[in-house]
């Protein structure tokens, strides 16, 4: 048991649930339950099958209809969400600190005991199916997930978190009960608090209501990637604007140059109004009506893209525009000043999303989850100073390299507007 500079008290479970809190003067308190599995580690016809399982352990456990999961928390007031991504599945609420216990025997209840009813699960298929055409009718949210399936073609890490039609409507309660079985593994979760409770008050809990479940170790074996070629893709699509990513295989979570790949991009089309993509493209010559430029890390790669919707006409010159701007940040070194502005735009958003004690906890149980360990505000500023010029220009020179970006395009349809 350890207590670290942030004051994050960590300890780990006989059965291998590994414990993060932190004691806060505050009336509200926020718990989080992470499990490092996601749609990665499903076999190609289970795709979609992480992200039902989460619907899917809100409607019902051995000890409570789906009506009694969803007001346990909500009748004194407390939100409870969850999400899936292409690695995790997190469970969290915020709630009245006083309800501490209350979170803990629905969190251990939904998380060990889901019944997955067979009428729930058809109602939640019909809402998941209902997802993913809404989904399909967002281009400029379906070319991200489409750009990863080029990037990692052939790979778990490119499917779909969402699945497809056809996959959701094959799959059965069995596989259900199989994910979790093979994946929802005790030594690898992690579960996080802030809110005001003791260390020992938290332990007890935690001991309680978690540290009945035997140990169990993952089935899953995750296949590393293995980069790829470059490559661009055209799509046609009946919409009046066309989509477009430009982007790159990136570095991992725990990479040394992760940090300086995210001022970067926070330079690039981070996002600030003043990011060098929305200032010279946007703002400047009014060609986009969205820019912006993003960084994802996985636990063994990451990617980075810069996404644009523009007039089908201004898409060429838009390109041309966006690597202009990426050969900029390769070729010429930043200024003493316009670093220092970089790195005191970047710490203050950090300071003001830790603000939100929710959004400070999603990313300390990550970081527990992947790492082991976690890093002050205090560590993180303090090597964001440290960032040179030149270490900012040595990322760029790898993650904008011309000969390995890749593009995807969905084309819209310019006649459309004349119409």
């Amino acid at each position: 048991m350890t207590t670290n500079r942030n004051n994050y008290f960590s300890a780990v479970l006989p059965n291998g649930i590994r414990l993060l809190h932190r004691q806060q003067k505050s009336a509200i308190a926020h718990v989080a339950l992470m499990v490092n599995t996601g749609s990665r580690d499903e076999s190609a016809h289970e795709n979609g099958l992480a992200h039902l399982v989460e619907h899917m352990i809100f409607k019902g456990t051995e000890h409570r209809r789906a009506y009694h999961v969803l007001s346990y928390l909500e009748n004194v007031g407390g939100d409870m969400n969850a999400f899936t991504t292409k690695e995790e599945t997190c469970i969290h609420a915020s709630f009245l600190a006083t309800h501490y216990k209350r979170c803990f025997d629905l969190f251990s209840d939904i998380a060990f005991h889901s019944s997955f009813p067979t009428n729930e699960l058809e109602k939640e298929k019909e809402v998941v199916l209902d997802e993913i055409n809404s989904y399909h009718d967002t281009p400029s949210e379906e070319i991200f997930d489409d750009f990863e399936n080029l990037l990692f073609r052939g790979h778990a890490l490119g499917r779909n978190i969402l699945g497809t039609e056809d996959g959701i409507k094959k799959l059965s309660r069995k596989d259900l009960f199989r994910f979790v079985k093979n994946n929802y593994a005790t030594d690898q979760m992690v579960l996080a608090s802030i809110g005001d409770l003791t260390n020992k008050q938290f332990l007890k809990y935690a001991q309680n209501y978690f540290g009945g479940f035997e140990r169990h170790a993952s089935q899953s074996i995750r296949k590393p990637f293995e980069c790829q070629a470059a490559t661009t893709e055209l799509v046609d699509k009946n919409s009046h604007l066309s989509h477009c990513i430009i982007g790159n295989v990136a570095f991992e979570y725990a990479h040394p140059q992760k940090l300086p790949l995210i001022l970067l991009n926070n330079i690039l089309g981070g996002p600030g109004m003043n990011s060098r993509l929305n200032l010279n493209i946007r703002e400047k010559h009014g060609f986009a009506y969205s820019i912006e430029s993003q960084y994802t890390a996985y636990s063994d790669t990451g990617t980075f893209a810069v996404y644009v919707g523009t007039d089908p006409e201004s898409l060429q010159k838009v390109q041309k525009m966006i690597v202009k701007e990426m050969d900029k940040l390769r070729g010429q070194k930043l200024g003493t000043l316009q670093l220092f502005h970089a790195k005191q735009q970047l710490i203050g958003q950090l300071a003001l999303s830790y603000e939100s004690g929710l959004n400070e906890l999603l990313s300390v149980t990550r970081a527990h989850l992947l790492n082991g360990r976690i890093n002050t505000m205090l560590e993180i500023v303090e090597k964001i100073n440290r960032l040179t010029a030149e270490q900012l220009q040595d990322v760029a020179a790898i993650i904008f390299n011309k000969n390995h970006l890749s593009t995807l395009i969905f084309n819209g349809n310019s006649e459309e507007k004349n119409d």
